[in-house]
């Protein structure tokens, strides 16, 4: 290995633990929590060698949005694959994204609540993005009904979706009543 394949695989290492320092921490206090002095002291690197990644904690919320992207697309196709119906799927679809979104709160918020400097549905959206968008139009083109665009229709059920999520988050909606929300949503908007 030449020293300059070494730097890179050193660099993409010290990138790593940059995020996953950053998510452990936004995930135990919050995003407030995250500063580039405390991902710092926490990985023992200098401020300035965090800074030579990103430039600040922006980027690093982008960066933990992509990885999330990455993981919840996975989560969504794991969730869809063993089902053999169409609303059987949208069914597991629905869990596995409010399971996600509850599971994983701060990546969640970079995802869809915090800057990340990230741009959604453009020509330039990070593949990561486009892909996690692309497992929810996968299972819900079937169900979009006679006439209606299926990428309008998975972004309609989506929103529906980071709704309940998010409501159901700040404490807006009962938490005994989840099951019934899916089969309701499920219920009047996957018609085929």
């Amino acid at each position: 290995m030449s020293v300059q394949e070494r730097k890179q695989r050193e660099r993409a290492e010290r990138e790593r633990l940059i995020v996953a320092t950053a998510r452990e921490l936004a995930e135990q206090q919050g995003w407030d929590a995250v500063t580039t002095r405390r991902l710092a002291e926490r990985i023992e690197y200098s401020q300035p060698v965090l800074y030579s990644h990103f430039r600040g904690k922006r980027e690093i919320i982008g960066a933990v949005a992509l990885e999330g992207a990455t993981e919840m697309a996975a989560a969504l196709r794991a969730a869809t694959s063993a089902e053999h119906t169409p609303r059987a799927r949208v069914t597991a679809l629905a869990h596995a994204y409010l399971d996600f979104a509850e599971r994983n709160p701060a990546v969640y918020d970079a995802l869809f609540q915090l800057d990340g400097g990230l741009t959604y549905a453009q020509e330039d959206t990070p593949e990561p993005l486009k892909d996690a968008f692309a497992a929810l139009l996968e299972c819900l083109t079937d169900v979009a009904g006679d006439g209606i665009h299926p990428g309008l229709f998975t972004e309609v059920f989506w929103a529906s979706l980071h709704g309940l999520a998010t409501l159901t988050r700040a404490g807006r909606l009962l938490p005994g009543d989840a099951g019934q929300r899916v089969r309701l949503l499920v219920d009047r908007l996957a018609v085929a």
